[in-house]
Formats: structure tokens, C-alpha cells, sequence
């Protein structure tokens, strides 16, 4: 275990059909009630049990964690867990040009912004929301303002809808200032609708993003790193997720911790192991390093290579809930 991705509220300002679709997140939806979302004291201490077995890197997400109240306060907190050495977020953007500034003050390390389009009726229909795409390109230039950079842009390529924008995405987004990765559109949860003829595989994003920029494979940073990395020829850098057409189960080292206070060891899991009951229960520092331990240890999650070989899987947890 190496890198901590927490949920910090499972509720998000836009609809994208690859996470939220407006057709089952309506406005009857039942999000998570206050009393079952962990405090940031909470989210504070499992990060710091975290940490003793191995996590150096936490990444804050939702749903949309830019509607979490007072979200700076928690980045500061984190920043004193003895460990953690790197603090991302991820977020769609459209609440940054009012929280960047505070964001980079509480000691947030990196910013990643999900743009899945540039053009306006392409970005409507990936997000499923009225809010304009200017919201977005505003809350990236208040990030760099403040000093973010290189500022991670991903982009969730869906066959017949976006891939036509691999090329408008790679020239908006180049030089140093920007790491831009692609992502293939994945099965995550079971309300997204995910067909394989939905899928433009990496080879294919590479293809077409190589029209436009010369690219040259790059080593990983680290072990575990999910994306494959290239170097562009205006000296910025790009990346591919592969989940789907080249996975990568074996070298992951996530583990994802819900708002509601699930440990998740996979993306695609159905379910989280309650960490939550025993922390409010008094379990100790000690109780709960044993069960994260052995939670971790003993996971089997391959999904993503048995994907193909496997009775497909009654359930799994909705990407809205474990921030991708």
C-alpha cells in the first residue's frame, strides 16, 4: 500500500454518464446522510494508520470534493500526518477559481482536472450538466496563478462521443505547464451502461494523439504507477490509462477509503471492509492498523484481467462513491 485515494462526500455538481448518470443520480436520489460521512478527524487518523504501513501519497476525491465545507482544513491536517509526503486532488474544476488560491495556502501538492472535451456541446453531453466548459478553462488558470503546475488533466475517452477531441486536448494542453492523460472508458459501478464497443483502446488514443505531437515512452516514476507515460515534442508530457485493454492489477498499490469509511482494494470491488463502526466504537490505533493489515493482505482483486474470462460481477461500488 503506497497511495490513499479518499472520498470526501459522495455527492458531485455534475452528471458525467461514465460515473453519475442523471437517470439514476435524479433529483430523488439519497445521497449519504451528514452523520455517516467521516469527519475530517476521522479521515485524519486512518490516514495516519494508513501511513505506518506504507502509504506516502493521498489523493483527495468524490464525487466533487470542492463541495466538502472547508475542505483546506483537512489538506492542513493531512500535511502534519508524519509520512504522507505528497497531497493531490482531483476535481472537475468548476468550483477551482474560488478554492485555488486557499488550496495551494493549506499545503495541496497537485491539482488533477478532469476536461473531457473542449468543445462546448461535446463537454455537456460527457458531464451531463449546463455549466459552461469557461468555468473549467477559468478554475485551471486560477490553479496556475497560484502556483500549481504541472496541473494533471485527464480525460475519459468514450468511442462516438469524445474521441474526435484527443486532438483539441492535446494542443490546449501542451508544454510544461500541463500532464495530460487520457483514460479509457471503463466499467466502473453498474449504472453507467459500459459496452466494449463504447472502448477506444490505448493503442488507438496514442495513434490519434501522435497526429499531433510526437510522443516518446517514458519510464514509470514509480512502481504501480497506472498510466503509461510520454514525453511530447513541446517538451510537456502525456499519459494513457489502459485499464480495460491492457490491465494492470499486479503492480497496483491503491487503496480507496469512502466517505462513508469503507476500505475498497480495488475499483471495481462490490464491496468495502467498515472501518467506520470500529473507529466510532473506540477501537484503538493498534485494533485498527490489525485490520487494515489484514484487509490488505489478503485481497485477490484481479477484475480488470479477468474482466473478459469471468460470469460478469452482480455488483460493484460506483465510481461516485470511491472518486475513481
Amino acid at each position: 500500500m503506497r497511495d490513499l485515494r479518499i472520498s470526501v462526500t459522495d455527492r458531485c455538481n455534475f452528471r458525467c454518464t461514465y460515473c453519475m448518470p442523471r437517470e439514476v443520480f435524479g433529483p430523488n436520489y439519497a445521497f449519504l446522510p451528514r452523520a455517516d460521512i467521516l469527519s475530517f478527524e476521522e479521515i485524519a487518523r486512518i490516514a495516519s494508520i494508513c501511513c505506518t504501513l506504507g502509504v506516502e501519497k493521498v489523493r483527495l476525491t468524490g464525487g466533487e470534493p470542492l463541495l466538502r465545507r472547508d475542505l483546506p482544513r483537512l489538506i492542513e491536517m493531512l500535511g502534519r500526518v508524519a509520512g504522507i509526503s505528497d497531497i493531490a486532488l482531483t476535481t472537475n474544476g468548476s468550483l477551482l477559481a474560488k478554492s485555488a488560491t486557499d488550496l495551494r495556502l493549506a499545503g495541496l501538492h497537485r491539482l488533477t482536472v478532469s476536461v473531457d472535451a473542449l468543445n462546448e456541446e461535446i463537454f455537456t453531453a460527457m458531464n451531463g450538466t449546463d455549466l459552461p466548459l469557461r468555468l473549467v478553462l477559468d478554475g485551471i488558470d486560477a490553479a496556475l496563478s497560484a502556483g500549481f503546475s504541472p496541473i494533471k488533466i485527464n480525460a475519459v475517452i468514450k468511442r462516438g462521443v469524445n474521441e474526435d477531441q484527443i486532438g483539441a486536448l492535446a494542443k490546449r494542453f501542451a508544454g510544461s505547464a500541463f500532464i495530460l492523460r487520457f483514460i479509457e472508458y471503463m466499467d466502473v459501478g453498474n449504472t453507467n451502461g459500459w459496452q466494449l464497443d463504447d472502448l477506444t483502446p490505448a493503442r488507438e488514443i496514442a495513434e490519434r494523439m501522435a497526429e499531433f505531437t510526437p510522443l516518446e515512452p517514458m519510464p514509470a516514476n514509480y512502481s504501480g504507477e497506472v498510466a503509461k507515460r510520454y514525453r511530447r515534442g513541446d517538451g510537456g508530457e502525456a499519459g494513457i490509462v489502459s485499464s480495460v485493454s491492457q490491465p494492470f492489477c499486479r503492480q497496483c498499490t491503491r487503496a480507496r477509503l469512502s466517505a462513508d469509511g469503507r476500505l475498497f482494494t480495488c475499483l471495481f470491488a462490490g464491496d468495502g471492509h467498515d472501518l467506520r463502526g470500529p473507529l466510532r466504537a473506540g477501537a484503538s490505533d493498534a485494533d485498527l492498523r490489525a485490520l487494515i493489515e489484514r484487509i490488505w493482505t489478503r485481497r485477490d482483486d484481479r477484475y480488470s484481467e479477468l474482466r473478459f474470462d469471468a460470469p460478469k460481477q452482480a455488483r460493484k461500488a460506483e465510481m461516485s462513491l470511491l472518486g475513481g
